[in-house]
């Protein structure tokens, strides 16, 4: 099992819009994937917020459709999914499975079970990690265990 499980995904780079296509001004992100731009106030959306867009007026559409109309990547708009951005629709399963049982799953890389376990492996090994570190009181790895903490100098 602890072979299966991958790192934590990290937000992967989207196509942001940095210059207006009309006037070459600078674009301002506004939030959910939203670019304004400062000179002449034009609206332009990065790949997620193509994607939303989309998907506010087209609810349930599939990958295939929401990549042909908007222009964003199939593995972009996978990617989006295994970030919890957007959720597959219940009746479309198959489309995410679990990195670690193979179940189906609507978003994320892992089931719940699966993930609440993944989660519990970190904690203990960070645990872990910070027990090794310490040293107890009394406890000197130079020195024998029980001696003094602190000697004061007369």
């Amino acid at each position: 099992m602890a072979e299966k499980m991958k790192k934590p995904l990290l937000l992967k780079e989207v196509e942001r819009p940095t210059f207006c296509t009309k006037c070459s001004g600078v674009m301002v992100y506004k939030g959910l994937g939203e670019y304004r731009c400062e000179d002449c106030g034009e609206v332009e959306y990065d790949d997620y917020g193509k994607v939303r867009k989309y998907l506010e007026v087209h609810k349930g559409a599939n990958v295939s459709e929401i990549s042909g109309e908007t222009g964003v990547s199939h593995k972009s708009i996978r990617d989006m999914i295994k970030e919890k951005r957007f959720e597959v629709v219940e009746n479309r399963g198959g489309y995410l499975r679990c990195e670690i049982c193979g179940a189906n799953i609507r978003s994320g890389r892992f089931c719940p079970i699966c993930e609440e376990a993944y989660h519990r492996r970190l904690e203990e090994e960070m645990r872990g990690e910070r027990k090794n570190n310490l040293v107890g009181y009394g406890e000197n790895m130079q020195t024998e265990k029980g001696s003094k903490r602190f000697t004061r100098e007369r």
